[in-house]
Parts: C-alpha cells; structure tokens; sequence
C-alpha cells in the first residue's frame, strides 16, 4: 500500500489524519526521539520530517534515527534539496503555490526530481498554501514570498483550486511555524467547499480545542510541531480531539 493510500484510508476511518512534524535540525537527538516514541504510543498517524533551514550537517543521521524508533510512515516536508535522503517512506512534493517565486514553484523540485527518482522514494504531490498567520514564518524569510492574508478567502480558494486543477493530490494551508493565529475555520470551510482532494492544515494549532475546531471546519489532516516539542503530555489529547469524527 502506498503511503498516500494510507493517508486517505485513515482520514476515512478517523474522521482526520493527526501528523507531527519534527525539524531534523534540533540538535537535540535524545528529544526527537522521545517525540518519535511518544508519536508511537499515541495515536499519531505520521510524522513530516524537515524544516526551513538547516544549521549543521546530521539532518541524514537524524531522519535515520527517526525511521528506526518509528512504527509509523515518515514523510520528507521538504525544506530544501539538501534534506533529501532515502530514510523517508514518502515525500510531499510540494510547489509553493502562493508565491511568485519561480524557484519554490518549480526551480527546487526540477533539481529535485532526479534524485528522489533514484531514491525511489514515494511522491505525493503537494499544493502549499502560506497563511499570513500573524508571526513572519521562516518559510516566508526564505522562499521569498508572501503569505496570502488570512481575510483573503477568495485569494486564497482561487489558489487552491489551481493546484487541484493542476493535479495535486494534496492542498496544504499553512499559517507558518509560531504563527500567533492558526487558520481560520471560515477559510478551511471555504477552501473545503470547493475543492475535491485533501486538505492539509498547520501553523498556529497550541491546543486540542483549536485542532477539532479545525477538523469539523473541513481539515482532513492536522500538523503540529511547536506545541509538541513544548509538551509532549499533548500529544495523545491532540490525537484525539483530531480523531473526533471517528
């Protein structure tokens, strides 16, 4: 079974998908794999590995590390060619479609391209969607674009209904890591109400309450990171609120 047929199997079953992402460049290899661990025994449905910007050469060690304490799929959420590794079961091969920056649109994954076919790891195409989110992201620092404002319903629908039409398997609305708001639930249920595949919704989700606000507005898959890394106690209670429509 591939990992993209996993995904949209356990969406049907639970109601939503709960992910955890996990940034390779915490240089903390006892803390990430006390995430993976407690990912395992609560109800996690994946894990997206990567982030932004990479501050030493381990990223490798530590997606290996992750891959053998996980009972889980583990998904490249690429930050740059440079994290690219066979360790991952499945990648989001993502264009950032919100911006207008020809490298993250299609410059990156052309570089990419060949190597991930040689790796022969797992694609998933990926349209991603930046939320202004209240808190300038990394993500907006270094892809060089700009977020669409969270009051933009019709922008942000019409973005999204383009990466459906040009064949993305996954929409991806992302307020940013820190962001100060999550998503709003009147954009998730618009986006929701327009397009036909999956939507994916991070950024800014500090509590269950927000994260099942979120599902019941239209979200078919929930990522956290920050709250997890702050308090791993929250990671079967967050599990849960996003399995609500089980």
């Amino acid at each position: 079974m591939s990992i993209f047929t996993h995904l949209i199997d356990t969406v049907k079953k639970n109601g939503a998908a709960y992910v955890v992402l996990i940034d390779p460049d915490k240089n903390d290899e006892n803390s990430i794999q006390d995430r993976v661990l407690k990912a395992n025994e609560s109800g996690v449905d994946a894990l997206f590995v990567g982030g932004s910007l990479m501050m030493d050469t381990k990223c490798v060690e530590r997606v290996k590390l992750i891959k053998s304490c996980s009972n889980i799929p583990v998904i490249f959420f690429p930050g740059g060619v440079g994290q690219l590794n066979p360790y991952y079961d499945a990648m989001l091969f993502m264009s950032v479609i919100s911006g207008r920056n020809p490298h993250y649109l299609i410059g990156e994954q052309v570089i990419a391209a060949p190597l991930v076919k040689d790796m022969g790891v797992e694609t998933i195409p990926t349209g991603y969607i930046l939320i202004d989110g209240g808190a300038g992201s990394t993500v907006e620092f270094m892809s060089g674009t700009r977020p669409i404002p969270m009051d933009r319903v019709d922008v942000t629908v019409a973005h999204a209904l383009a990466g459906q039409y040009l064949g993305m398997k996954l929409i991806y609305l992302e307020a940013g890591s820190g962001a100060k708001q999550p998503v709003s639930s009147a954009l998730i249920e618009a986006v929701k109400n327009v397009i036909d595949v999956p939507l994916i919704v991070g950024g800014g989700i500090k509590t269950p309450e927000v994260a099942e606000r979120a599902v019941r507005a239209g979200a078919s898959i929930i990522v956290t990171g920050t709250i997890i890394e702050n308090d791993l106690n929250l990671t079967k209670e967050l599990a849960d609120a996003v399995h609500c429509r089980k």
